[in-house]
């Protein structure tokens, strides 16, 4: 799961040259040929590790789920819909593993997460494949044809809690986009444009225009977006006749957008969001992300499957969530303590977040 709110990008940014002093242009060589050099055997993903990791957070969430709606008391019901939230945004996380993962390096993966969660959560893989590869693209990252990036560091201060509060909104919107604007753009090309270019993909950026898909992926985009349709479709005329009692919808609806704010919360706190749109390198690109290793142990619930690493994920996109930790433990080993890896590590979300919204209230 991920980005689910666009806001105005130019909206009290800081000059270009007031910024570009803060990020260094040049590649710490040392840095990059350690990561690459110390981490060669940690590439392979692990199949068993995916399999029981996401098919035991499906399992748990949507039996949590299942808890909330016909639980006996208020208290439970809140009990059993966190644990609900915190497992079902476990596994809607595995969308990000999908977009790195190489098509046979464990196979039916793809199809079993889109059956299971992706079409069920109206967040079918499309909506991230070929959108979060061009959020790693050297040249694009952070500029305006970075889907996943708005300069929030320079933006005014209710920007952030607009960008926290419409991923609250998020489920109704895919609701609406699958149900009602995807078939009727088959019959509309204008329209069809619009719902391609801009509410195709789980972007932040609304300078970005997605393009039509080409290929094999032209198939599998439409594969899954018929599927999400005729279950978005199904879903409304099950609760407007009744099968589906409108309570067991909204506890539904509440928990799925609860475990939406969560993975917006920690977008928010994903990268430091100081570029003015300039390109980067790639050492500033790392510099700009976040890594929350251990020991905190809290990172574990709010950046799961790998994302407390972001900043390191940013070094090494190929490295699998579940080797991640490894990676890192071996860069913490072997580079000098005043090496610049050290400088993305973090304590945790406060922090950050504290970090965040002072930025947005500097004097523009």
């Amino acid at each position: 799961m991920n980005k689910a709110v666009t806001l105005n990008r130019g909206t009290g940014a800081a000059p270009a040259a007031d910024h570009a002093a803060r990020a260094p242009r040049k590649d710490d060589n040392a840095m990059l040929k350690a990561a690459a050099n110390l981490t060669r055997d940690l590439n392979a993903p692990r199949a068993a590790i995916y399999w029981a990791d996401m098919l035991g957070s499906a399992l748990l969430g949507y039996a949590a789920l299942f808890l909330a709606i016909n639980a006996g008391s208020t208290a439970a019901g809140i009990a059993a819909g966190l644990v609900s939230v915190l497992a079902l945004y476990r596994a809607g996380s595995f969308i990000h593993e999908l977009t790195h993962m190489k098509p046979n390096a464990v196979p039916g993966f793809r199809l079993v997460w889109n059956l299971i969660i992706g079409i069920p959560l109206l967040a079918p893989s499309f909506m991230y494949e070929g959108i979060h590869n061009q959020h790693h693209a050297k040249t694009y990252y952070g500029t305006a044809n970075d889907p996943e990036y708005l300069p929030l560091a320079l933006m005014r201060p209710w920007t952030l809690p607009l960008f926290l509060v419409a991923a609250l909104l998020a489920p109704i919107a895919l609701l609406f986009r699958f149900a009602v604007l995807g078939p009727l753009s088959m019959l509309l090309p204008g329209l069809r444009e619009i719902v391609v270019g801009r509410y195709s993909g789980l972007q932040i950026n609304p300078r970005f225009h997605r393009k039509h898909p080409e290929g094999k992926f032209a198939r599998d985009w439409g594969l899954q977006e018929a599927a999400a349709s005729m279950w978005a479709i199904a879903l409304i005329a099950l609760v407007a006749t009744g099968i589906i009692p409108l309570r067991d919808f909204a506890i539904t609806l509440v928990i799925i957008s609860g475990a939406m704010f969560l993975n917006q919360v920690r977008t928010l706190v994903a990268h430091l969001w100081e570029n003015d749109g300039e390109p980067m390198s790639v050492t500033a690109q790392y510099l700009d992300s976040v890594n929350v290793p251990p020991p905190g142990t809290l990172p574990a619930l709010w950046a799961p499957v790998g994302l407390r690493y972001h900043a390191l994920h940013h070094l090494l996109p190929g490295v699998p969530y579940h080797n991640l930790g490894e990676a890192h433990r071996r860069l913490v080993r072997e580079l000098a303590s005043d090496s610049i890896y050290f400088e993305s590590n973090h304590r945790g979300l406060s922090p950050l977040v504290a970090r965040l919204a002072s930025s947005t209230m500097r004097p523009r």
